[in-house]
């Protein structure tokens, strides 16, 4: 009997705890509902001020450059390697060189390891070793638990130095590179941004020339071993390290993997390949009779990086782009014109980049697209943002400056690439100040000095047949360009 008055008792006061909860929450709601303001009447504090985490650089006797970043909230060791060389410097008649020297320096094992050796090993301890070259850098990095750094880093400095290009791994690269060959008009997107670049840099530029079938049968194992010879030193690359470990420690085994690397007294900075403007206007046209919609292109050569201009060019960016952007705003929400659409200056470290607008619409408003891009770009060089617009664009554009900190490896990561383009450490700090300093009269005068729309270059991916009206009423002259791929997947030569 007592058992069950226990029970029953229990039962009211669960009744009644829930009740109460429910008043409560119910007075909680109606308040919370009752002092709701509307989200421009939110006052958010200042951003914190970003600051770097605590990092050594020091460099050994062989000349690798080493920045040493503890973080110790995880177990987990990240390293990475730049190493000064890029696609950019391969032969023209061997286009796809650099980035099969990058990949079959990882994939092809090394004189200690087999491939298969390699990735056992990486495999039974959750971690790994990958290598690969761009068009500006060269990158080797690997990932560990902290208790296996000394394992895995042993195993990253064996491919860094001793990387042995199995031709069997050389023939199965260009195989999957001939595949991505056979697919790459699938995509429009795809087709404009290659067939754009040859517009501005010129079919020949080391910054818009593409692998074909012919300039991979022209590559042999030997061309990789060269290339690798040709870049990879120690006092060719910086090395990082972020993570769990101990830097006396991490200095004693590096030098103990790395330090006995021989430098090579006669390596020489190669000459950056020259940049000029090849197209200086016009409008090209990509016939795929498959599409139902555009993707359109237009812009001209862009800057750089190092610009005195870039933070108010790139406030520009944010008044042309995003929600609330002009662009959005008008071209989008008010013409209806596309599904997506931007115009951006995109700047590069060391060559100049390009002013880049488009998105993709209908086939039956491509022309009216175009126009209305063309519009947006005059207005804001005529009619000085608002200072509403000015606000927004700056708000948004230091707003996102804190996620370049997320984490100690991110910022390592920019740290090692503003040395090895020869970039102040601080230069991004010096960019936020720019930013917080930029006025209407700044954009409007970068607009007018940078943007150039008698010389923009117009590229449409799109269905001939149905996009009405005819693209003639862009230019009298419209340029097709053929993207018939050249040959034929030949059988792998070694």
């Amino acid at each position: 009997m007592k058992f069950k008055i226990s029970n029953a008792r229990r039962l009211i006061y669960v009744v009644m705890f829930a009740f109460a909860f429910l008043l409560l929450t119910f007075d909680f709601s109606l308040a919370a509902t009752t002092a709701a303001k509307h989200y421009t009447e939110l006052k958010l504090p200042a951003l914190p001020a970003v600051k770097l985490p605590k990092y050594e650089r020091f460099v050994l006797k062989n000349g690798l450059v080493v920045y040493l970043v503890e973080d110790h909230e995880l177990p987990l060791v990240s390293g990475s390697a730049l190493v000064r060389t890029g696609s950019r410097w391969e032969p023209g008649e061997k286009v796809g060189l650099a980035g099969l020297t990058g990949a079959v320096m990882r994939t092809g094992g090394t004189k200690k390891h087999s491939p298969d050796e390699l990735n056992e090993i990486l495999e039974q301890r959750a971690a790994s070793v990958e290598t690969s070259i761009g068009e500006g850098s060269g990158n080797a990095s690997f990932d560990a638990l902290s208790e296996d750094t000394e394992t895995v880093l042993g195993l990253f400095a064996e491919v860094l130095r001793e990387p042995v290009f199995a031709q069997d791994k050389l023939d199965l690269a260009k195989t999957q590179a001939k595949g991505g060959i056979a697919r790459r008009n699938d995509d429009p997107n795809g087709i404009a941004s290659r067939e754009f670049k040859k517009l501005v840099y010129g079919k020949a530029s080391p910054y818009a020339r593409t692998v074909e079938y012919a300039t991979l049968d022209q590559i042999n194992r030997d061309d990789l071993v060269q290339f690798y010879q040709q870049y990879f030193h120690p006092n060719n690359m910086i090395l990082g390290i972020v993570g769990d470990f101990d830097s006396k420690k991490m200095r004693s085994l590096i030098q103990a993997k790395l330090g006995d690397w021989q430098r090579n007294p006669k390596i020489t900075q190669p000459q950056l390949p020259e940049v000029s403007t090849a197209t200086t206007g016009g409008v090209f046209f990509v016939n795929q009779p498959q599409l139902t919609q555009s993707s359109v292109l237009i812009g001209h050569l862009g800057g750089r990086f190092d610009s005195p201009d870039y933070a108010p060019l790139d406030v520009l960016n944010g008044v042309l782009n995003g929600f609330g952007g002009r662009l959005f705003n008008e071209v989008r929400s008010r013409q209806g014109l596309a599904y997506s659409v931007y115009g951006y200056w995109s700047p590069r470290f060391d060559y100049p980049g390009m002013f880049l607008a488009g998105g993709q619409t209908r086939s039956d408003a491509t022309v009216q697209f175009v126009k209305s891009l063309q519009t947006e770009i005059k207005r804001i060089q005529a009619q000085p943002v608002s200072s509403k617009e000015l606000a927004f664009a700056k708000e948004s554009t230091l707003n996102s400056f804190v996620f370049n900190f997320q984490d100690p490896g991110q910022t390592l990561s920019r740290l090692m690439r503003y040395e090895y383009y020869g970039y102040p450490s601080d230069f991004l700090f010096r960019y936020q100040k720019a930013v917080a300093a930029t006025t209407a009269a700044d954009v409007q005068r970068v607009a007018k000095q940078y943007l150039k729309p008698e010389n923009l270059v117009t590229l449409v991916v799109g269905n001939q047949t149905t996009i009405k009206p005819p693209l003639t009423g862009l230019a009298k002259q419209v340029t097709p360009i053929d993207v018939t791929i050249p040959g034929s997947p030949s059988q792998t030569k070694n």
